[in-house]
């Protein structure tokens, strides 16, 4: 919940923050033969089908890449793949007819590594199902909150009013202050 907070305060000020991204590019030459064969399925692949298991695993041994079944964009004389991030982003593209293969991976740092968690934002869908969890025990928290204060409000007469307040304040906010 303490990350969440802080990200949240990080996010709605990012444009105060200063970052630095740092940018690391990687060049390797296809092999002739896997170079041909690419050639011959680019013509008969579909834009989003995934690399060739040849292509991956010679990306494994000698760029120390794995890009698993992720779709990429094929042309007749190149291939591109996305291969987005959290905190940054990376992307490889081959070309066919030179078998110049180029890997650029950016690194935006560790504040936008954690706000892009907060957002789910390229985490894959594990994560998803912890934020969905994680929101859940946040309802349920909030919930039992209010069953908590329902009980004790007899002794304290300012309960109320206040919970009042913390719905009635930001609807005011929303409603003086944004404007579409």
């Amino acid at each position: 919940m303490l990350l969440f907070a802080v990200t949240g305060i990080t996010l709605n000020h990012a444009a105060d923050i200063e970052a630095s991204p740092r940018v690391v590019d990687a060049t390797a030459a296809l092999p002739d033969d896997l170079r041909r064969d690419l050639g011959r399925l680019a013509a008969q692949t579909p834009r989003g089908a995934p690399l060739p298991a040849s292509l991956r695993a010679w990306l494994s041994t000698t760029m120390g890449l794995s890009v698993a079944d992720r779709p990429a964009e094929w042309s007749e004389d190149e291939i591109y793949l996305a291969l987005p991030r959290p905190g940054g982003d990376a992307w490889l593209a081959v070309d066919l007819e030179s078998g110049e293969v180029l890997h650029e991976v950016t690194d935006r740092g560790w504040i936008a590594y954690l706000n892009d968690l907060h957002k789910g934002r390229n985490t894959g869908p594990a994560w998803g199902w912890f934020i969905d969890a994680f929101a859940a025990a946040c309802l349920v928290f909030c919930i039992t909150g209010l069953v908590l204060l329902q009980l004790h409000a007899r002794g304290r007469p300012s309960t109320w009013p206040l919970v009042g307040l913390g719905l009635v304040a930001p609807l005011l906010l929303v409603l003086l202050f944004i404007h579409a």
